[in-house]
């Protein structure tokens, strides 16, 4: 690679790496790890092994610890002071806490690293932020913890952006919306601008996967009617929860929507189909190997494949599962980028503070005394917004799920609510995670 590139690249520390969909994005977008912190012992292996061979094409000196295997939260790990001022912190967060297909349990799930990985921004200083979960975390359940997520932003002199993001957008043959956080510091953010996406339609199953499909000897009119089929955008790919089981490719809807494009869902085969194969057992065509669940990821085209998986079928599909697609990590690292060499012209900020996504919190949270739901609803009405008193108490119950919520009863037998203490894991070290953590560790990935 010329000096020149090599000069343009910038540093990135990520988070919760998994086995390396959002770091080879990021690499494609410009970028140069300084350092990945991965839980899964599996995962990481992938990671470390191809991380290492993109900074050799690169050029570049390979840090020995690269790639640190262990809990992201656990100071013995590594220490985020020993990267300040770096370029970008990005991340894929765990996303159970916030999926609308588990019980979202927020704050009290102790895989829940969301704010946890904000603070680091008050103590490693980095240009840019990136954060990406699932878009559960973009529903009324979590207003309120967004908000203070982004109170906290602002605090720490950060402006951010939050969109839901389709993968199907950006050339991958899946739906998979993510919920994605960009923070910059302010003379970068003018700069940012959400990637637009590929242009033309998404790429359907059959054709990305007509080459794989065909390597067993499938034959080749058989082939072609199933890419006829197939001529869909795939499900959102799951299962890589170790909760979930084995290799699976997810619940009865998703299914359903293989069934139509003509995949057999109950399960990931070793090897694509071979000469004279036939569904069996009424299914409705083959099953996708790992390496076919990888293109529908978005390990396909020239800048994405060859990406090697270490492990055993189950593990490997676990990894892909739980990736972030490699073309939605480049167009994002791109974006960030460009802010961060301030390309382009500036655009107008709309909001110097933070913008609200909780005005019950907001109230609460400015009072110096409890308020009734009938106060808190006359204070919104002062400030332009209109909620009734139902919408008031689902506002209210969400919030006792991620702050401590206190209570006090009127003479009048109303009840008047003041907001505590945020309940997430920030980095305290007598917080319930911990111990949950350690308890249930063989089972998080």
């Amino acid at each position: 690679m010329p000096a020149s590139e090599r000069e343009e690249r910038l540093e990135v520390v990520e988070i919760c790496a998994g086995a390396g969909g959002q770091s080879l994005g990021l690499h494609r977008a410009g970028f140069t790890h300084r350092l990945a912190v991965e839980l899964d012992p599996q995962a990481a292996l992938t990671l470390d092994k191809n991380l290492r061979r993109l900074l050799e094409e690169e050029g570049v000196e390979v840090p020995g610890n690269l790639v640190q295997v262990g809990d992201v939260a656990d100071p013995e790990v590594w220490k985020p002071e020993d990267y300040p001022d770096i370029a970008l912190l990005a991340g894929g967060v765990p996303c159970p806490p916030f999926s609308i297909a588990g019980k979202q349990l927020g704050t009290s799930d102790e895989r829940d690293l969301f704010a946890w990985a904000i603070e680091l921004c008050g103590r490693m200083k980095p240009k840019a932020l990136l954060l990406e979960n699932v878009r559960g975390l973009s529903t009324n359940r979590f207003s309120g913890y967004r908000q203070a997520v982004l109170d906290k932003l602002h605090d720490l002199g950060y402006i951010a952006f939050w969109k839901v993001l389709q993968a199907s957008d950006f050339g991958v043959p899946q739906l998979r919306p993510r919920f994605v956080l960009v923070a910059l510091l302010p003379q970068y953010a003018p700069y940012f601008q959400w990637p637009k996406g590929a242009p033309g339609p998404a790429p359907t199953v059959g054709p990305v996967l007509a080459g794989l499909m065909a390597e067993g000897g499938w034959d080749k009119e058989e082939v072609a009617d199933w890419v006829k089929k197939a001529s869909g955008i795939a499900p959102t790919i799951v299962g890589g929860s170790k909760k979930h089981g084995g290799a699976d490719l997810g619940p009865t809807r998703a299914k359903k929507a293989w069934a139509a494009l003509g995949v057999d869902a109950m399960g990931v085969a070793n090897d694509p189909p071979k000469h004279g194969f036939q569904p069996e057992n009424d299914a409705p065509g083959p099953k996708l190997t790992t390496r076919m669940v990888a293109r529908i990821q978005g390990w396909y085209g020239d800048e994405f494949e060859g990406w090697e998986f270490e492990g055993r079928k189950t593990a490997v599909y676990r990894q892909i599962g739980n990736a972030f697609p490699p073309p939605v990590a480049k167009a994002l690292g791109v974006a960030i980028r460009d802010a961060l060499h301030r390309k382009g012209e500036p655009q107008p900020l709309v909001e110097a503070s933070s913008p609200v996504h909780d005005p019950v919190y907001k109230v609460l949270r400015a009072s110096t005394r409890p308020l009734t739901a009938e106060q808190i609803i006359a204070k919104l009405a002062a400030d332009g917004v209109v909620m009734d008193q139902p919408e008031v108490e689902r506002h209210l119950n969400h919030l006792g799920h991620d702050f401590e919520l206190e209570t006090a009863e009127r003479k009048s037998g109303q009840l008047a609510y003041s907001l505590g203490e945020f309940k997430a894991f920030v980095g305290q070290a007598d917080h319930q995670r911990h111990d949950l953590f350690n308890q249930h560790r063989a089972k998080i990935s």
